[in-house]
């Protein structure tokens, strides 16, 4: 079993017991249940922090959460159908992500605040881990803001500034807006660099991101959420760092259009 197969497995395990134990607290407490939701999404690319992680290839990611009373846990995964290899090198797995994340949200109107751990289980690179902070004002547009530290393998700074809108299209169809723009900060010229200064670390406005989707209801438990996005670079350092830090991977390009469609069941 491959290292990434074990903490797959790991996370389920972990995942699980979550679930168990949620189950068990409402038992005690049946006003207030534990909720699940599975998502499975197919993309025309994996497009992350504006950086291009798959190239021609359609890609699969399935999500599943469990959440009580503010806490939730989360296991995402990535699944690339033909990982891009460089001179005839077929090591690449096509199981090439799996996060974990671990998260607290409450409320104090009209701000909703959340913190997390997110550890990275990732094909051919260091793992890593993160920790954010976010929140989010309760109004028109919903700004949210988010800040992202890491503390192992890639150690620095990402923050992004956020709003998203839904509106009414039919029954209880939607049409979802969204807008965000970042900042990425390294500690070091070893994780990300401007190619004219490789001795310098990167910090800089990094990416964007323009989407619309639909949110369409199908029954009580499934909604369909197909969506389209444009991610692009905000500033000219960034344009160097997206271009070239995953030139083995990416196409040296550092703006993207992609979409797909994901399914989620939420019970």
């Amino acid at each position: 079993m491959s290292t990434i197969a074990k903490k797959l497995l790991v996370g389920v395990v972990v995942t699980g017991a979550c679930v168990t134990m949620f189950s068990g607290l409402a038992s005690a407490a049946e006003e207030e249940k534990p909720t699940a939701n599975l998502t499975v999404g197919a993309y025309s690319q994996y497009i992350w922090r504006g950086f291009e992680m798959t190239k021609d290839s359609i890609v699969i990611q399935p999500s599943m959460t469990v959440a009580y009373k503010g806490f939730s846990a989360n296991l995402w995964g990535n699944l690339d159908t033909d990982p891009y290899t460089v001179d005839g090198d077929n090591s690449s797995n096509n199981w090439t992500e799996t996060d974990m994340t671990l998260a607290y949200g409450w409320d104090m109107d009209p701000v909703a605040f959340s913190v997390g751990y997110i550890y990275y289980a990732l094909d051919s690179v260091d793992d890593t881990q993160e920790f954010y902070v976010s929140a989010a004002l309760k109004t028109i547009l919903k700004p949210t803001l988010t800040i992202y530290r890491d503390v192992d393998s890639y150690q620095g700074w990402y923050v992004t500034l956020g709003i998203s809108h839904s509106i009414p299209v039919h029954n209880d169809i939607t049409l979802d807006l969204g807008a965000q723009a970042s900042y990425l900060s390294a500690d070091d010229a070893s994780t990300y660099h401007v190619s004219s200064t490789p001795d310098d670390a990167y910090s800089d406005f990094h990416d964007g991101v323009l989407s619309v989707g639909f949110t369409i209801p199908v029954c009580k438990y499934a909604t369909i959420n197909p969506k389209l996005a444009y991610s692009f670079a905000l500033s000219n350092d960034a344009e160097d760092v997206i271009s070239n830090n995953y030139a083995a991977i990416g196409s040296g390009d550092n703006n993207f259009i992609f979409g797909g469609v994901s399914v989620t069941m939420a019970f």
